[in-house]
């Protein structure tokens, strides 16, 4: 009999968590960033441009980092 309980994820469903992982982690960025910009009053979105690429990377580090974990 099979135990629902140990039964492995299918792997559309690990991915595409991830991939929401990663929305989120460069959207908190971009939020932070632009909300910077608003307070400084800066027209140029700098610190929108520099948190979102933050964001990028913070993300792909996430993503590596749990790929790793999978192995």
């Amino acid at each position: 009999m099979i135990d629902p309980k140990n039964k492995p994820t299918p792997n559309y469903i690990k991915y595409s968590g991830i991939a929401f992982q990663m929305l989120a982690t460069i959207g908190v960025f971009v939020f932070v960033g632009y909300k910077l910009d608003e307070h400084q009053h800066i027209d140029n979105s700098l610190f929108t441009a520099v948190f979102g690429i933050v964001g990028v990377a913070a993300s792909l580090y996430q993503v590596i980092r749990s790929l790793n974990k999978e192995k």
